[in-house]
Parts: structure tokens; sequence; C-alpha cells
């Protein structure tokens, strides 16, 4: 499937070791990294080493990251000033007694930055705050009920994740009810129906699901949701999980105007450190501060140095608005690409968090084709998750990414007229 003079990577040691920790790590590879949500033996399996915006695994391929360790990556693989200020702290204290100061001025930044916060506390891991700030708004409200977005993720705990995963139970959900996204009036409705009984309403900034496209907040919506939520005292809860840092310093919401009480952020925040954070308005604080829910780890004062060090570069490098511009080039590309070749490709999303869809694709065998033959070239594309952007990409980066895209589209072309088949890969 390659063109001439086409370099395409292959991944026998990655393979081989896939074998080897199968024996001993129950699915080798676990969670949403899984490989089994990729094309088996054209995608790399274990990171050798990363740096700026590129990573090599353990075969020796070199790629450009457009999946940013899944987010956590904004500014780039050892960035010097967040490893610097890590290693500090590090230095001097980490997982001691007690908490290091640090954590005060992380606070105190995050206050300063984000305009709805009047407070501050940290976790490890984004699911970790989601799961606190719903029980938050139930110390607050007095309420049992929480309202999702189907298809909305908001991690791992049984309450938000899908019956039917290995041993969760219908009672995990039975104060859960679920809307569809942008559906004001369906918000409405449910909660005429459960008057005095819900909570919280916790949602991403705008939707983005596995396997679908991104579809941005309608006209209206958040403006909507957040009055309703003012007026039947249902506290609103901002998932910035995924986007958070990436659209707006001040948070997602800012970008899309709207004003949580809760906030949740992780995954950028300290550029591939482990850390979370809730931030909320005053009125919470005291149901913020009854909620008995803590980890071993969660005071480890080098991921706070860290995380203060990255939102300090986000801020004095204008990350967030080149972002934004690489981005948007990326999905212009792409397509103008498609446009060229004949097949009818859509982006979706912020450009921060792009992703790319075929029109006409209905069991995703292009997707599958098109970013298998992309990451075999040199760029890493997910087929079924959206991507990120990080502060390190350049134009050039981008140029590179799109004479790959180039040579992928032409192999999905091949496959569409029959040169080998159209059969499924995976």
């Amino acid at each position: 499937m390659s063109e001439a003079g086409d370099k395409l990577y292959s991944f026998e040691h990655s393979m081989e070791l896939f074998s080897e920790a199968a024996k001993v790590i129950p699915g080798a590879i676990y969670g949403h990294v899984s490989p089994t949500l990729q094309v088996p033996g054209f995608f790399p399996y274990y990171t050798a080493r990363a740096e700026g915006c590129r990573y090599w695994d353990i075969d020796g391929n070199e790629f450009i990251d457009y999946m940013c360790a899944y987010g956590p990556m904004i500014l780039g693989y050892n960035y010097r000033p967040v490893e610097e200020a890590a290693a500090a702290q590090r230095a001097l204290a980490n997982c001691t007694n007690h908490p290091a100061p640090v954590m005060i001025e992380l606070a105190e930044y995050l206050v300063d930055t984000v305009p709805t916060a009047d407070w501050a506390l940290f976790a490890k891991n984004g699911g970790d705050m989601t799961t606190f700030a719903v029980l938050v708004a139930r110390a607050h409200t007095n309420r049992k009920k929480v309202v999702t977005v189907r298809g909305h993720y908001h991690g791992v705990a049984p309450w938000c994740t899908a019956i039917g995963h290995g041993g969760n139970t219908p009672e995990d959900h039975l104060n859960n009810l679920q809307v569809e996204w942008n559906d004001l009036e369906g918000f409405a409705t449910l909660v005429r129906s459960h008057p005095d009984e819900i909570a919280a309403f916790i949602a991403m900034p705008y939707h983005h699901v596995t396997f679908d496209h991104q579809v941005m907040p309608a006209p209206g919506y958040w403006e909507g949701v957040e009055k309703i939520c003012r007026t039947e005292g249902i506290v609103l809860i901002s998932d910035d999980v995924r986007t958070g840092f990436r659209l707006h310093l001040g948070g997602s919401n800012e970008y899309f105007g709207y004003k949580p009480d809760l906030i949740t952020f992780s995954k950028a925040m300290g550029n591939g450190y482990s850390i979370s954070a809730c931030v909320g308005r005053k009125e919470l604080k005291n149901a913020a501060a009854k909620v008995f829910y803590t980890g071993s780890f969660w005071f480890s004062a080098e991921p706070m140095a860290a995380a203060l060090a990255t939102l300090k570069a986000l801020q004095e490098t204008s990350a967030v608005e080149k972002i934004y511009r690489i981005g948007k080039m990326l999905m212009n590309g792409l397509e103008e690409l498609g446009s060229r070749y004949g097949l009818e490709i859509t982006t979706s999303g912020h450009p921060g968090l792009p992703f790319m869809r075929f029109d006409e694709d209905p069991d995703l065998y292009m997707q599958q084709i098109f970013c298998a033959e992309v990451t075999r070239r040199g760029s890493f594309f997910h087929p079924h998750h959206n991507w990120f952007i990080s502060a390190a990409h350049t134009e050039a980066d981008i140029n590179e990414t799109l004479n790959h895209a180039e040579a992928a589209l032409k192999a999905v072309k091949r496959q569409l007229n029959g040169v080998s088949g159209r059969r499924a890969i995976i």
C-alpha cells in the first residue's frame, strides 16, 4: 500500500513485548490506551522516549504526536521550565506527612486565573475530581440525583461508567438521570419531572464522544442550562478534565460564556505530571470541606510545582492562541486534501482538540485505514478518539503530517477501488 519512496514503519518489537506483557498483565495494555481500539500491527504499543511534540517507540520509529499522551502534554514533552520546577521541589520534598507550601501557591494561582473560582483543591486524576464535585453538590443541596449528558465521559467510578462493564451493577446508576446533548427543552422537562431532587448537572463544555463528530453547544444552550440550574438550585459542574486550558486559561466555560458552580481540571494541568483540581464558588466551600475524600499521594508536592510552572508558562507564552492556530492549520489541510482526492471529510471540535471523519464511512473502515497509514508514516492519529494539539507543534510539523496524510488518503482510495479488496481490518 506504499507510494514509491515511502518508508513504512514496522512494529515487531512492540508486538513481541505485547505478547510477553499479556502473560503477567490483564489485557497486556489495559484501559483506554488498549491497542484493541486501533489496528493491530499498524500502531506502536510501547514508548522509548519523548521530546517536544514527538516520541519514539521501542522499534525506533519516530512520531509527531497528535494524542499528546491522551491530553496531558500541552507544552511539549520534557518542557524545561516545568521539569526544572518539578526537580527543584523534588529535591526539597515530594510525598511527606504534610502538604508543601506550593499547594497554597497553586490554589492561589488558580483562584486568580479562573474567574469563577474562589477556592481550589487537588487530587491525581480527572475522575477523582468529577466524583468529588458530585459529592460536593449532594452535600450542598441535600439531594441525590445527578443529570449527565448521554455519551459524556466523566471517569471510571461506578456512578459514571456504563452498565455492562465488568463489576458494575444497575444499582450504581439508581440516582442518575440522562439527557441528550444540546437538548435544552429535554433538560427543562427532566428538571420539572424531578422537583427538588436533582443535586447536579455535570457535562463537558462541548460534545466529544468516541467514534463520532464533535458538536459545539447550540446558541443559547449554556445560557439556558445555567438559568435553569440557578432557578432550581442545581449545582452546575463543568467537566473540563479533557478540554481545560486548551480553549481558555480561565476554563473552557469562559470560551463558551457560562458560569459553572464547580469546574474539574486535570489532563493538561501539569504537562504530564499526575494532578487534578476542583475549583468552585464560595457558596460551596463549606460543603467541599465536609466531604471526606482523600488519597495517599494527593498532597505530593512535585506535581503541584509542575502544575504551577505549566500554568504560568501557558500564560507567558500565549500558548492557547498558538494551539488554536496550529490546530486550525491541521483541520483546514485535511479538509483540502479530502477535496483534492474526492473523499468527503469533516473535521470537528475545537482546533486544540480536533477530530476528522469520513462522511460516508458507516463501519469506520476508511477511518481505520487512514489513521493506520498516517501513523505508520510517522504521525500518530487515533482512529476513534479526539486528537490533541500542543504548543510544541509547529507549522513545519503540520506540513510534514499533511504529507503523511496525503499518502494515507491515496492508500484509502486504492482500498476503495478494490486494489487490495475491501475488508475489515479490526
